[in-house]
């Protein structure tokens, strides 16, 4: 699915939803979000605008308040009310917007504009398309020879840190998050007198090009920042993984995992203080994934 067909099946929701009568508020329910204009300006709103944690469609609730505290909480759609036995118009259409949000993230690419902007070196695993990506995950873990030359002509023999970025699966992830967490790593290691090697971008990459990266390598520890599956809640989740010493077919467990780092989850600013520490906590223990102490 292009951004452009995504863009039209949003604009077709949003007609939807504004031209439904979604009804006033029971006396003592809390004021729903109302349904943002179809066009502000000429511009279309966005329908991702409306806050799910504060939006709560029950009619007639019995204790209104405590359940939206309770949602203030979660993301999750609870109290989303119903019509006859069906879900309400807004909460349907609000969950196809988030479905095609998640299913364009998983299709796409980054955009080249971004990757320029981060001034990231590109390099591509042994997928040729992003349907050979999403079919084979094996030729998303490894690279050709020619390919992983290059990256490690690249790494320079005294680099401690290994750090770059791969798209995964969620194009979105990497656009949302990349710009706020590199600079934070980066300057955090180099801090610390740890030095980094200038980060680059993996097209088409799982988990498990770190593996092949590392491997054999004098660096001591490789981190991937990762654009993870997206869900209804988000399509923006990274995460990073990250292994002291990496080897191809290495044990997960040897892999520590931080997740969820985007605007609702955390923060990608955040995230990348506590992955500094975590580097550091590997380079003096020599270790990582389950045999880390933390």
């Amino acid at each position: 699915m292009t951004e452009q067909e995504v863009r039209e099946v949003v604009e077709q929701l949003l007609k939807r939803l504004n031209a439904g009568d979604l009804g006033a508020p029971s006396a003592g329910t809390p004021a729903r979000t109302p349904a943002q204009p179809a066009e502000q300006g000429g511009v279309i709103a966005d329908l991702e605008q409306i806050d799910l944690r504060k939006q709560y469609l029950v009619e007639n609730a019995h204790d209104a308040a405590a359940f939206l505290a309770m949602k203030e909480r979660t993301p999750a759609r609870i109290g989303v009310g119903r019509a006859g036995a069906r879900y309400r118009t807004q909460t349907m259409l609000r969950f196809q917007a988030d479905h095609a949000f998640a299913q364009a993230s998983v299709f796409s690419d980054v955009p080249a504009e971004v990757l320029e902007s981060l001034h990231l070196p590109v390099y591509q695993t042994t997928c040729e398309s992003r349907e050979e990506f999403l079919t084979r995950p094996d030729k998303g873990r490894v690279f050709d020879a020619e390919t992983l030359g290059r990256i490690r002509a690249g790494i320079a023999p005294d680099v401690r840190v290994v750090l770059y970025v791969a798209d995964g699966l969620s194009s979105s992830a990497v656009t949302a998050n990349a710009a706020d967490i590199l600079p934070v790593i980066r300057k955090g290691l180099e801090g610390a007198g740890v030095k980094v090697n200038e980060p680059f971008f993996v097209r088409f990459g799982r988990v498990a090009t770190m593996d092949q990266i590392g491997d054999g390598l004098p660096a001591e520890v490789v981190c991937v920042l990762l654009g993870e599956r997206p869900g209804l809640v988000t399509a923006e989740s990274m995460s990073a993984y990250i292994a002291y010493k990496p080897t191809v077919g290495m044990a997960e467990s040897r892999r520590t995992v931080l997740a969820n780092i985007h605007r609702g989850g955390t923060p990608a600013v955040e995230a990348g203080a506590h992955i500094v520490d975590l580097i550091q906590l590997m380079l003096e223990k020599k270790r990582s994934g389950i045999d880390l102490p933390v």
